[in-house]
């Protein structure tokens, strides 16, 4: 089981969810409200404005799913994310051990947590 987490471009979202949709058996995700900055030295003309506003608001995308299915995903993400631009975030695999609903207590192996 792994977790997938990304750092995307609030409006991409609409992209992000139509292609998350279109995989067979998607899990499900969870969005979060996220701010940000790049790291310095991929910006090479920094202006005032920067400056004074460092932060940009961006999403947080975190999706469950079987290891079969991350490669799928990941590129969904980084396809429907792209603008070929700095800022157009990051995408990250994390391994989990154990995944409990909270309803009943059941382990769960697979994702359909419902």
């Amino acid at each position: 089981m792994k977790e997938i987490r990304a750092i995307v471009r609030k409006n991409r979202l609409d992209r992000l969810r139509t292609a998350l949709r279109g995989i067979p058996n998607f899990p499900g995700v969870t969005v979060y409200r996220a701010d940000g900055f790049t790291a310095p030295s991929a910006v090479t003309k920094r202006t005032v404005q920067d400056q004074l506003t460092d932060f940009t608001e961006k999403l947080m995308v975190c999706v469950l799913c079987p290891d079969e299915m991350v490669e799928t995903v990941r590129l969904a993400i980084v396809e429907s994310c792209q603008t070929g631009m700095i800022g157009d975030g990051l995408v990250w695999v994390v391994n989990v051990e154990e995944i409990h609903r909270v309803r009943d207590n059941q382990r769960l192996d697979g994702v359909s947590a419902g």
